[in-house]
Parts: C-alpha cells; sequence; structure tokens
C-alpha cells in the first residue's frame, strides 16, 4: 500500500491529503488537454516541492516492484536502498527531460550574414527505449544552413537541447524529428540537417541479443531536401567526423 501522506501538499484538505502526487499531475494534464506520453515534457503541469514528492512516490512503488521480484532488499545489502537510487535516476537523470523545463537557449542575430554550411557533432545522446526501458547510447550531427534572418546559438547549446530532448522514454525515429522541431522553431534556419546513429539495448541485453547492429537514422529540412549537393556535403563532412 503507497503512504499517500508522502506527496500531500503543503495548504491544508483532507481530500487533496489523500492525493497521490502522480495523480494530481495527471489530472492537471487531463484537464488541459495536454498529452503525457512517455516522451513528452510536462514539466509545465508540475507545482512547487512536487518533484521531490515525486522522487518519493516513485521509490516507494519501485520498492513494490522488487518485492514482486522476490528480492529481499531488508537483508540484502546491495538492494536496500535500490528503490530510492532508482526513483533519483529516473526522475532527476535518464527521464529528467519530461520533468525539467527546456534549456535557457541565449540566440543572437546574424550580423554577419553568415550562409555557409555549419555542423555540430558528435554530440553524445543518452536516451531510454520506451518498450523496454533499456538504454540507447549514440551520436548526433547537427548541420545548419543559416539566413540573414536566423537567430544563432552557441554550440553548448545545442549539447544542452539535444541532452533535454533525449533524457526521456522514446524511439529513435521520433527523437530526431523532436530535436529538429526544437531547432528549427529556435533559429529558423534555411536549412537544418540531423542525423543520429546509436546502439540500442533493448537488442544487446534481450530478444536476439545482438551486439553489432546499430540504427541511423535522419532528418532533412529547407535547403537539406531540396539541394542534393548540399545534403552531399553534410553527409560527406559527417561521415568524416565519425571516422
Amino acid at each position: 500500500m503507497l503512504d499517500r501522506s508522502i506527496s500531500a501538499p503543503k495548504s491544508p484538505g483532507a481530500a487533496a491529503e489523500e492525493t497521490l502526487v502522480s495523480e494530481r499531475i495527471r489530472m492537471r494534464l487531463t484537464e488541459s488537454g495536454q498529452r503525457f506520453n512517455a516522451n513528452d515534457n510536462i514539466s509545465g503541469a508540475l507545482r512547487e516541492g512536487e518533484l521531490e514528492a515525486l522522487r518519493l512516490e516513485v521509490a516507494e512503488r519501485m520498492q513494490g516492484v522488487l518485492s514482486a521480484l522476490v528480492i529481499d532488499t531488508a537483508s540484502d545489502h546491495n538492494t536496500t536502498e535500490t528503490a530510492k537510487r532508482v526513483a533519483r535516476m529516473f526522475v532527476d537523470e535518464v527521464f529528467g527531460g519530461r520533468y525539467r523545463p527546456a534549456p535557457e537557449l541565449t540566440t543572437f542575430p546574424n550580423v554577419a550574414h553568415l550562409n555557409e554550411l555549419m555542423i555540430v557533432g558528435p554530440i553524445s545522446v543518452r536516451s531510454a527505449c520506451s518498450h523496454h526501458l533499456c538504454p540507447i547510447i549514440g551520436r548526433v550531427w547537427i548541420g545548419v544552413l543559416p539566413n540573414a534572418e536566423s537567430e544563432l546559438i552557441g554550440l553548448s547549446k545545442y549539447a544542452r537541447l539535444t541532452d533535454w530532448i533525449m533524457s526521456r522514454p522514446q524511439i529513435q525515429e521520433e527523437a530526431v524529428v523532436m530535436l529538429a522541431d526544437e531547432l528549427e522553431a529556435r533559429i529558423r534556419p534555411d536549412g537544418l540537417a540531423v542525423v543520429m546513429e546509436a546502439d540500442h539495448f533493448c537488442m544487446h541485453w534481450r530478444g536476439v541479443k545482438d551486439d553489432q547492429s546499430v540504427m541511423t537514422n535522419s532528418v532533412m529540412r529547407g535547403a537539406f531536401q531540396t539541394n542534393s549537393d548540399l545534403r552531399r556535403e553534410f553527409l560527406s563532412l559527417r561521415r568524416t567526423a565519425r571516422d
């Protein structure tokens, strides 16, 4: 049985005291019509103090999972604190992109009217498959063709935004599209390309147990779709950086 008091809000009220924090967050999302799939960001539905309460709730539920797996966490010194550690890992780290707002990305105008291909990468990627919650470990390359009206961002900001998008349970095909959407909305370039290659541990650990398979996919927008020379240049430079 879950101890619902761990998620109780600071304001008084018996009804609120009996509501788990996850239920309150879910209720807000439902009432606002906001989707809350595994790869969605729900930080806007969180209130002050609720993230800590959510960690506690996840830890208690994880303790139930360990018990259902017949693991004696009371006697096994290696798993005594495992439920709490897993809760912190999920909420703060590997799924943190769901619960924290987008990183601040300071933009600046393209004063020099830069209009040549720029490539950022490889950016290390750590994500999780939403089917089995197994790790996805890989790299991302981003190609940008700016125009005079584009907003420019610092190189480190590409990595911050990539980490924010990737730190959620998801599938790789959707992750690269989400990253491309975020970048396109923020910098408004003439062209944008995103390539991701990654190892999927749902194949390494389980199922076929094939540790050689790597998944690569790409998203091409604007000039990268219409200009085959530009696309070829990006893919060639990306291959050089990869090798």
